[in-house]
């Protein structure tokens, strides 16, 4: 009810009050900011929750789970024990925690959020892999290093713009022959609506950052001008990864044998 009531007080403000003043302008601003939006957001669920409610919530839940298929879907596009892994948007280690359990490579996590880096940091434990906090659209390493670069639910909270210019700089950091994975919301898969109708609960309210939808041909395109292969596109409910254990949801639900990733997926390859 309460959300209800200031959901409709914000509409209004939304509508008629703010346009006066020019604050739906900073607010918008404010929310394709994507550093002060996620920051915003973390800060907003620390003030209700514990340090590791926040740090799972942050990231969608289902830590340990969706862990377990990020880590699955890395393996089954290629990823070896021996390889350089640059994880784009860490967030709290979800991927990093079940990833240190296989690879013995080296490790780099990125994210806007300090709070998330060192709360990863800490969780993994692991002397020889770096956390940092992302400064911008660039990822800190040098030219032709990386395996593979991954993009787990980051291109979802940016604009089309950015998103090109931070593949750009995954190209130049990995090595010839080396991968990009990427999530992408998709319009063409029905589940995905769900995320377009929060967007439009959220409009005149910008408690929640960003969400974007791409789709498969648009990451061709892209591929194309950024001089890269395409080695796959799937749909978000197609079910190809091959999963190393059963994997249990909180709703019980328990998924073996191949799964869906969920959100659709893109590994672009940088040509020798």
């Amino acid at each position: 009810m309460a959300k209800s009531v200031r959901r409709l007080i914000n509409s209004v403000n939304y509508r008629l009050i703010n346009p006066i003043f020019g604050r739906n302008a900073r607010q918008r601003s404010a929310k394709i900011d994507f550093e002060k939006a996620h920051r915003s957001q973390f800060r907003n669920l620390r003030g209700v929750h514990t340090l590791q409610e926040t740090a799972e919530m942050f990231v969608g839940g289902e830590f340990v789970s969706v862990g377990t298929l990020l880590r699955d879907t890395l393996i089954h596009y290629g990823l070896k024990p021996n390889h350089y892994l640059i994880d784009v948007g860490c967030g709290s280690g979800r991927l990093a925690k079940p990833l240190s359990q296989y690879l013995k490579g080296k490790y780099l996590g990125i994210d806007v959020v300090p709070e998330l880096v060192d709360y990863a940091r800490t969780l993994v434990a692991k002397q020889d892999w770096r956390f940092e906090v992302a400064k911008g659209l660039t990822i800190p390493e040098q030219d032709r290093q990386a395996d593979i670069v991954c993009f787990f639910s980051v291109l979802t909270h940016l604009l089309h713009e950015e998103s090109y210019l931070y593949l750009l700089e995954a190209k130049r950091v990995l090595k010839p022959g080396g991968k990009i994975v990427a999530s992408f919301l998709d319009f063409k898969i029905d589940a995905h609506w769900s995320v377009f109708e929060d967007n439009l609960k959220d409009v005149g309210i910008g408690e929640k950052p960003l969400n974007v939808f791409m789709s498969a041909d648009l990451m061709q395109k892209w591929a194309k001008h950024l001089d890269l292969e395409v080695e796959a596109i799937k749909d978000g409910d197609e079910k190809h990864i091959l999963l190393s254990q059963p994997i249990t949801f909180s709703s019980g639900e328990t998924v073996e044998g191949t799964s869906a990733f969920g959100q659709s997926l893109c590994v672009l390859v940088r040509k020798p």
